[in-house]
C-alpha cells in the first residue's frame, strides 16, 4: 500500500474533532507551524495530509507547490531576501495577490503585508507548508540571485587569472559597471548551482540565462535591452582573448576564475544567431572533479550490479578495444576514468590522449590535444605507440584516420578505450564501417561496446508515490498488469533539491560483448534486426528496460525514464 492510500485510511479512521482539539491546543503556544509538527508526530500524517486537516480546522485553504508555481513572486513590493527571511509567499494574482505562509494567522507577517500592499488591492491567504516553501524559493533562488546581484547585492569572492591580475571582478565591480556585475553574479550563481554549463541567449527582447544542472536546463532569469546583451557577450569575449568586433562567425575561448580558494576553467563558445549572438560557458572544475573523484572506482557510476561486473571483465582482458559511447555529458569519460582507475596497479604503462584532460590520475601519462600546435588524436596516437604502452585511452575517435590507428592498437597487443558518439551499441558498428574500418578488422580488435545514460534520482526527501493512468501506461507501452508491483513515484519539489524534485543521477547502460555470432553477423553485413537478437540471447539489455527498472523499484520517475530513453 503506498504513502497516499495509507494516509487516506489513517483519516478516515481518525477522531477528526480530536485532531481539532489537539491541534488549536497546539497552535495556542506556538502557532501555526507547530500545531503542524504535532499533528504529523501524533497521528502518523504527511506532510501534505496534516496540511489538509489544518487548513479545515482553522478556516484556511492549503496550497500545493503545483497550485502556487502558476503564480510569480511580487518582487515589486519586497526584496526576494525579505521573502526568505519571514518564509512566506506574496505573489501576483492578477489585480490583487495571493500570500502563502506556514502560519496564515500570525499578526506580525499581517502586519507586515497591510503596510506594503497598496490600499483597495485584495489578499488571498493560503496555508502553506514550510516545504512547499522552500521548495518555492529554492526555484526562484538562482533567477532572482542573478538579477540581485547584477545590480551590487550579493558579495562574491571570485577574480579573473591569478592574484596578481588587475582584472579581478571584485575589483571591477566597485567600478560600478553594471554589465561586470552581470557577468560575475551570473558565473557566481551558476557555479554555486553547481551548474555544468551556463547558457546566455539572445532573444528580441535581450537575454535569457540558463543554467544546466543534472543534465537540464533551468532557467535563471532573464535581462530587458539588446544593449545590455550585447555588453554581457562582448564582456565574455574580452575575458577569453576572442574578437569583440567579429558577430558572423562562431567562436572558441577561455578564461579561468578563482572562486572559493580554487581555480576554475571556464571554456566559451560563442554562436551567431538571429538576435545577436548566443554564448555557452563550459565549467571545467577540475579540483573539485579530482576531490571528488579520489579513489575512483566503477561503483560510483551507480551501474547495475551485473551491467558493472561485466564492464570490469571487458577492463580486465590483455587486449581488445573497449569502447564507450552517449551524448555529451553522458559521464563516458568518468566510466573509462573509473576503469582504469581499478587496473592501474602499477604494472602496465597506461597513456591517455584528451580534449581536454578533465582530472589527474595518479602514474598515468595524460597528453592534452594540442590542434593549433598540430597535436590530433591520431598525430599523438601515433607517438603512443611508440612510447611503449600496455592500456591506452583515446578521449574520442572522431576522424577515419583515429578509428584506423585505435584497431590497429588493439590489434597489435594492447587494450585500448575510447569513446565514439553513437546512440545505442548497434549504432556504433556502423560509425567505424563508415569510417571506412574494415569489418573483420573490426570485430577481431573490438571486445565489447557500453552505450550509457545519466538518469536523475528522485529527491528522497520529497518524492511521492502515484498511481499513474491507464493512457500515461499506454503512451510508454506498459500496461496496468504488468506494473502491478511497481512502485511509482514523482517529482515534486523542495528545498533540499532545490525545487527540481531530483538530486543526484546515476548511470544506466547497454552493454554489448562480442561473441562469434555476433562477429560473424557483422563481418556478413548482417540486418539490425539479427544483430540485436544475437545480443539479446547474449544478455544484451536495452537503456530502456534499463531505466524501467529503476521506476519499477521507485528510484527515479517514468516521466524522467521517458526523457532519456527512447519509448519504441
Amino acid at each position: 500500500m503506498n504513502t497516499l492510500v495509507e494516509e487516506r485510511v489513517i483519516l478516515d479512521h481518525l477522531d477528526r474533532a480530536g485532531i481539532v482539539a489537539h491541534a488549536r491546543r497546539a497552535a495556542a503556544t506556538g502557532g501555526l507551524p507547530a500545531a503542524l509538527a504535532c499533528v504529523q508526530a501524533d497521528f502518523g500524517l504527511g506532510e501534505a495530509a496534516a496540511a489538509e486537516l489544518l487548513a479545515a480546522a482553522f478556516g484556511l485553504v492549503a496550497a500545493p507547490l503545483e497550485a502556487l508555481s502558476a503564480y510569480p513572486l511580487a518582487l515589486s513590493i519586497a526584496p526576494f531576501a525579505e521573502f526568505v527571511r519571514r518564509q512566506a509567499l506574496v505573489l501576483e494574482d492578477g489585480a490583487g495577490y495571493l500570500v502563502a505562509a506556514s502560519d496564515p494567522l500570525d499578526v506580525h507577517l499581517r502586519d507586515w503585508l497591510e503596510a506594503l500592499v497598496p490600499l483597495g488591492k485584495p489578499i488571498a491567504w493560503r496555508l502553506a507548508t514550510p516545504g512547499v516553501i522552500a521548495a518555492f524559493l529554492a526555484r526562484e533562488e538562482s533567477r532572482v540571485r542573478t538579477l540581485d546581484s547584477s545590480l551590487g547585492g550579493e558579495e562574491a569572492v571570485m577574480a579573473i587569472g591569478s592574484d596578481a591580475e588587475d582584472l579581478s571582478l571584485q575589483r571591477i565591480s566597485e567600478d560600478g559597471s553594471a554589465v561586470v556585475r552581470l557577468v560575475r553574479s551570473t558565473l557566481h550563481d551558476g557555479l554555486k548551482a553547481e551548474a555544468s554549463d551556463i547558457h546566455i541567449e539572445s532573444n528580441a527582447r535581450g537575454l535569457v540565462i540558463k543554467y544546466r544542472i543534472d543534465g537540464v536546463l533551468n532557467f535563471a532569469g532573464s535581462i530587458d535591452g539588446c544593449d545590455t546583451a550585447e555588453q554581457m557577450i562582448s564582456r565574455i569575449k574580452v575575458l577569453s582573448d576572442l574578437d569583440i568586433a567579429e558577430r558572423r562567425v562562431p567562436q572558441d575561448g577561455r578564461f579561468k576564475v578563482n572562486w572559493q580558494g580554487r581555480e576554475i576553467d571556464i571554456r566559451v563558445s560563442i554562436m551567431p544567431s538571429i538576435w545577436g549572438e548566443d554564448a555557452v560557458l563550459r565549467v571545467l572544475d577540475k579540483q573539485a572533479l579530482t576531490d571528488h573523484l579520489k579513489g575512483l572506482s566503477l561503483d560510483a557510476m551507480g551501474f547495475d550490479a551485473d551491467i558493472m561486473a561485466r564492464i570490469r571483465r571487458l577492463a580486465a582482458e590483455p587486449y581488445g578495444m573497449v569502447l564507450v559511447t552517449g551524448p555529451t555529458g553522458s559521464g563516458k569519460t568518468t566510466t573509462l576514468y573509473g576503469a582504469l582507475s581499478e587496473i592501474n596497479r602499477g604494472e602496465d604503462k597506461i597513456i591517455t590522449i584528451e580534449d581536454p584532460v578533465e582530472y589527474q590520475l595518479s602514474g598515468v601519462l595524460q597528453i592534452p590535444v594540442n590542434e593549433k600546435k598540430g597535436l590530433t588524436f591520431a598525430r599523438g596516437l601515433r607517438s603512443i605507440l611508440r612510447h611503449d604502452p600496455d592500456k591506452i585511452m583515446v578521449g574520442e575517435i572522431r576522424d577515419s584516420e583515429t578509428a584506423q590507428i585505435a584497431v590497429q592498437a588493439a590489434l597489435t597487443g594492447h587494450l585500448v578505450f575510447t569513446t565514439v558518439h553513437a546512440n545505442n551499441v548497434f549504432d556504433v558498428i556502423g560509425r567505424f564501417l563508415h569510417m571506412e574500418v574494415d569489418p573483420y578488422n573490426l570485430v577481431s580488435a573490438l571486445n565489447g561496446v557500453v552505450a550509457q545514460r545519466l538518469i536523475r534520482t528522485l529527491c528522497p526527501a520529497c518524492a511521492r508515490p502515484v498511481e499513474p493512468g491507464g493512457q500515461d501506461l499506454a503512451d510508454t507501452e506498459l500496461d496496468v498488469a504488468g506494473t502491478a508491483d511497481w512502485r511509482f513515484h514523482r517529482a515534486v519539489g523542495c528545498g533540499t533539491c532545490r525545487g527540481t524534485g531530483y538530486r543526484g543521477r546515476r548511470a544506466i547502460a547497454e552493454l554489448l560483448v562480442l561473441n562469434d555470432e555476433i562477429r560473424e553477423l557483422i563481418i556478413g553485413r548482417a540486418p539490425i534486426r539479427q544483430l540485436k537478437e544475437a545480443a539479446r540471447r547474449g544478455g544484451t539489455r536495452s537503456l530502456r528496460e534499463n531505466a524501467l527498472d529503476m521506476v519499477r523499484a521507485g528510484t527515479t520517475s517514468l516521466e524522467e525514464a521517458n526523457r532519456v530513453t527512447f519509448v519504441a
